[in-house]
């Protein structure tokens, strides 16, 4: 009974393991509903009651979730980014501010240190658009901007397990950089910071960086003391 229990969870676990792959890999993205549960037992070759374990799990896990009526949809890219998710919602606005002053301020520094030409591009692309969506006063496409320039910096430090927390944060990041901007509504000032950040990482002016991290965290913490 229980060699045969063993064999059942281990293959619930099979299952688990490749659809955190698909979800990982972008292949299933967030947002998008899963396929059909009858093709995913041909794909999985397993039995309902397998798949069906294997969905319940990822679904108390927070990488996906169950809509009545509607479906099953990939909610988060990633466990550890579904724990993070959670901590967050029960985190005041200021914690998050702290926590992201953390990250970014690292980011910030080794970007400045390692950043090659490739980066310098795509730090300069997503700094366009944010002046393009600034200059046009579109909100929503700067906050998207915004937060692939951040992303952007944190790629730029080439360390891989930086740049995988911040991913895991990055709804929670954009919920604290709506309800910021909302507060402070200055894009021109925004748009003013991220220029000197970017330029200081350009110059590999490390001590700049920071500062330009630091002042811009400053800023916005005046809004929510």
């Amino acid at each position: 009974m229980s060699i045969s229990k063993a064999n059942r969870l281990s293959l619930v676990e099979q299952v688990v393991s490749q659809i955190e792959t698909l979800i990982e890999s972008g292949e299933w993205e967030i947002g998008s509903q899963i396929p059909p549960e009858m093709d995913l037992i041909k794909q999985f070759d397993v039995s309902r009651n397998t798949l069906r374990e294997a969905i319940r799990s990822l679904v108390y896990a927070g990488l996906l979730i169950t809509q009545q009526g509607k479906g099953t949809f990939v909610k988060s890219a990633s466990a550890l980014g579904a724990a993070f998710q959670r901590r967050i919602q029960r985190s005041s606005l200021f914690e998050t501010l702290e926590v992201r002053h953390a990250l970014e301020r690292q980011g910030a520094q080794l970007a400045a240190a390692r950043r090659d030409q490739e980066d310098i591009e795509k730090l300069r692309l997503h700094l366009t658009a944010c002046s393009k969506a600034a200059e046009a006063k579109d909100l929503k496409a700067y906050e998207e901007a915004d937060i692939q320039l951040h992303k952007t910096i944190m790629a730029s430090s080439h360390n891989g397990l930086l740049i995988d927390l911040y991913e895991h944060m990055e709804d929670s990041l954009h919920d604290s950089i709506h309800q910021i901007a909302g507060m402070s509504p200055d894009a021109n000032l925004h748009l003013s910071i991220h220029c000197n950040l970017v330029e200081a990482i350009i110059d590999q002016d490390v001590e700049r960086a920071i500062d330009s991290v630091n002042g811009y965290i400053a800023h916005f913490k005046k809004f929510i003391d």
